[in-house]
């Protein structure tokens, strides 16, 4: 039998065990988070076969988490908005939610959703990742981890190239440090720990030097990096 993972995002407390506790007597392993910047980090491990997403949370809503999560993961999610709420399903649809449950709902229709849409991805397994993105002269190219500013070729090493991918692939939009240590380095953020910092730094002088404009690497204090 295939194990199937599941992450519940729902920052109320017995709506989230309650959830849990259903899905585990289905059989399924499941994980819990309480709020969208937890939910963000979890997400991207990739382990997931189904995320089921509420739309109101702290510190990152559910259509923020979503859009993020879309531009690098294509796990089905199942977005949990309020009763008659219609433009937050329209809302959550154009994001890239694959279906919606409205509080309250019954947990028979809401098993039945998640074991439809699991058929349905387990039949289309098929994720198209970009192998190219660009902006301007500055070119990124996945597939041979190749960096080029009007055709000039630049040094970058893995975690440059990783870092600067995931800024460019979520252009305008502000990273946090923790998602980006998970996305790129694959480890938790330390108290201390500055190598981010340091890296980002690398690439912004790289592309200064070949005359891409280096400062459209932004630092957003305490909320992470984006790229303009």
């Amino acid at each position: 039998m295939t194990v199937i993972n599941i992450l519940v995002v729902e920052d109320d407390g017995v709506l989230n065990d309650q959830l849990t506790a259903m899905l585990q007597q289905k059989g399924y392993i499941v994980d819990q988070c309480f709020d969208g910047e937890a939910g963000l980090l979890q997400a991207t491990t990739g382990k997931y076969q189904l995320i089921l997403l509420d739309v109101m949370l702290p510190v990152r809503d559910g259509f923020s988490l979503l859009k993020i999560l879309r531009k690098s993961c294509q796990t089905p999610v199942i977005m949990v908005t309020a009763k008659g709420a219609e433009q937050e399903r329209v809302q959550g649809f154009s994001q890239g939610a694959d279906d919606y449950v409205a509080k309250p709902f019954s947990t028979a229709e809401l098993i039945l959703r998640i074991e439809a849409i699991l058929r349905r991805s387990c039949a289309q397994e098929s994720e198209h990742q970009p192998q190219e993105l660009s902006v301007d002269s500055l070119l990124l190219n996945s597939r041979v981890q190749s960096v080029s500013v009007a055709g000039q070729a630049l040094e970058f090493t893995p975690i440059q190239f990783k870092l600067l991918w995931e800024l460019l692939q979520h252009r305008g939009e502000v990273l946090s440090k923790a998602y980006l240590y998970q996305r790129v380095l694959n480890r938790n953020i330390g108290a201390y720990d500055r190598s981010l910092d340091m890296h980002l730094s690398r690439v912004r002088r790289k592309l200064t030097q070949a005359n891409w404009s280096g400062e459209r690497l932004q630092t957003s204090h305490g909320k992470g990096y984006c790229l303009i």
